[in-house]
């Protein structure tokens, strides 16, 4: 099953975005991205905690040691949605992988559904959602879309060592609902909406 499982209000929607503490403490002073964050580089954002956390080994890689929950713009979020291109050949989207590669060149955003992840890392039967985007969407993302962040690594954190001490309880992690869109994204991003 392929559909956004995502954290979200009237204001926004929430998505994950792992990476050195510097990074993510001269963002929490700014309001949004500023010093390390490099905005000519691809960024990937993912709607799942749980496949953040599986990502990053619960805020343990390299790079990924702290993990930010950035709720942006329901125009933001479906602005990249609208221009997201899938990572690999999908023949029902597209005639040749010709056509495809050169929408992948030319696009600003991309996507791909992997394996998502429970709190506790285990695999689930659904897929999660990442989108990656360049360009112009990152500079709207970091100068437009962002309404709030919030540092999640201690509960990151919290949750790994409940995991490790094998409890049968963990902390709260996000309630997620199906983040609903149209017909058409729902085609264009390979939604399926059935086991």
């Amino acid at each position: 099953m392929r559909q956004i499982l995502a954290e979200y209000d009237s204001e926004g929607i929430y998505v994950y975005q792992a990476f050195k503490r510097s990074i993510v403490d001269a963002a929490l002073a700014h309001g949004t991205f500023h010093t390390g964050f490099n905005r000519d580089r691809m960024t990937w954002i993912k709607p799942s905690f749980g496949w953040m956390l599986h990502r990053s080994q619960y805020a343990t890689s390299h790079r990924q040691e702290a993990i930010l929950k950035i709720k942006i713009t329901h125009e933001g979020f479906l602005t990249i949605l609208e221009d997201a291109i899938p990572t690999s050949y999908d023949r029902e989207l597209w005639n040749t992988q010709d056509e495809w590669r050169l929408a992948l060149k030319h696009s600003k955003a991309r996507y791909q559904w992997d394996p998502d992840r429970d709190l506790r890392d285990h695999k689930l039967e659904q897929r999660a959602i990442q989108i990656g985007i360049r360009g112009s969407l990152v500079h709207q993302y970091v100068d437009e879309w962002i309404v709030s962040l919030e540092d999640v690594t201690p509960l990151a954190h919290a949750i790994h060592d409940a995991v490790k001490a094998r409890s049968s309880t963990l902390p709260d992690g996000p309630t997620l609902q199906v983040y609903e869109v149209s017909p058409e994204l729902q085609r264009a991003l390979a939604i399926v909406t059935t086991p």
